[in-house]
């Protein structure tokens, strides 16, 4: 994490332009572009910023008694611990800093508006993924080189070959607009739409279908591949021809013997791709109108508005650390074998 941040910091400090400049447009004087770069710390050195940086996202941080100039501690919540000479140190929740274009809106805040939606469309994309492409690949590794077979690897690398941005815009014209009479889909919007007359917001599922379709189509093809692999190799093994010679059904082989055994390559699939539909779920949500941190992330950097995308490459990063953690756990469950003594 300490990697992404200093990644993230060094990207989009070096990048030209003037941050105080971004955040007053064209309503700037001299007298504001000063007190704007001695608020946020842009009149500083680019090793005092990052160091200043680090202490807003760390959970210990060091705050100068009589420092005027830069004082975004004081505007959140922290728990003073003890002082070290003019300093205090306090404990609190990383801080992500305040968006340049929404004035006084905290990056906090815009991520906790928008990731829960993304967190649904990516979590009904790799659902659907796992339950289809498990059905399939095993389907596929039972009847091995029968048409069904040769059906799946073909969709396997159908699957793999398309971009995100292309089969966004093919499944929301076919079926948003082409067939919109029989579907009954919008080719955009997102999980909840303002009611026409001012009574608030409701509910709409019926347009996560197509994104979450399209984003799942990707991962599908990888697990289909993946699961028809694992469960070719793991009926090739002794202990599974062992159970069906001792009269064993093939129905219960499956469910005892070969699913269980096979999954360690699929879990490993499913966590790298939920990961990468937090962040690659960008084209999607932007190209459906879905309301969610990627298409936040485009319009963060059509505007550049700089703390909004670095506290969402934050957000995601450690994302993908906490799933990769909880992978490692899920490996002990499925396979005894690796489990830490």
């Amino acid at each position: 994490m300490w990697g992404v941040a200093t990644v993230v910091f060094l990207l989009f400090n070096v990048l030209p332009g003037d941050p105080a400049r971004m955040m007053l447009d064209q309503r700037e004087d001299a007298q504001q572009l000063e007190n704007i770069r001695a608020k946020y710390g842009f009149d500083r050195s680019l090793s005092e910023q990052y160091f200043l940086y680090l202490n807003d996202l760390s959970l210990l941080s060091f705050h100068h008694f009589n420092l005027d100039a830069y004082t975004h501690i004081s505007k959140y919540q922290a728990c003073p611990l003890f002082d070290v000479g003019s300093y205090q140190i306090a404990l609190k929740l990383p801080y992500l800093r305040t968006s340049f274009k929404k004035t006084g809106k905290s990056v906090v805040t815009i991520i906790g508006d928008t990731l829960p939606n993304t967190f649904v469309l990516a979590i009904s994309s790799i659902c659907f993924a796992i339950v289809i492409g498990v059905f399939i690949g095993l389907l596929a590794a039972v009847w091995k080189d029968s048409w069904f077979d040769r059906f799946a690897l073909f969709f396997g690398v159908l699957g793999m070959s398309i971009p995100s941005f292309f089969s966004s815009i093919i499944v929301a014209w076919l079926f948003g607009f082409v067939l919109a009479d029989v579907t009954g889909l919008n080719m955009t919007g997102s999980l909840y739409t303002v009611d026409d007359y001012g009574n608030g917001e409701y509910l709409t599922l019926s347009n996560l279908i197509l994104p979450a379709f399209t984003l799942g189509i990707r991962p599908l093809a990888v697990i289909i591949q993946l699961t028809r692999s694992s469960v070719l190799e793991t009926l090739s093994q002794d202990y599974v021809r062992t159970a069906v010679a001792k009269g064993l059904s093939f129905t219960k082989v499956l469910q005892k013997h070969v699913m269980r055994n096979s999954l360690n390559p699929v879990v490993t699939a499913v966590s790298g791709w939920f990961a990468s539909l937090l962040a690659g779920a960008v084209f999607v949500e932007y190209i459906f109108a879905w309301n969610g941190l990627g298409k936040e992330i485009v319009e963060a950097l059509n505007n550049l508005d700089l703390p909004v995308v670095m506290g969402s490459v934050l957000t995601i990063a450690s994302l993908f650390v906490i799933i990769n953690i909880l992978v490692d756990l899920i490996y002990g469950w499925l396979d005894p074998r690796i489990r830490i003594q």
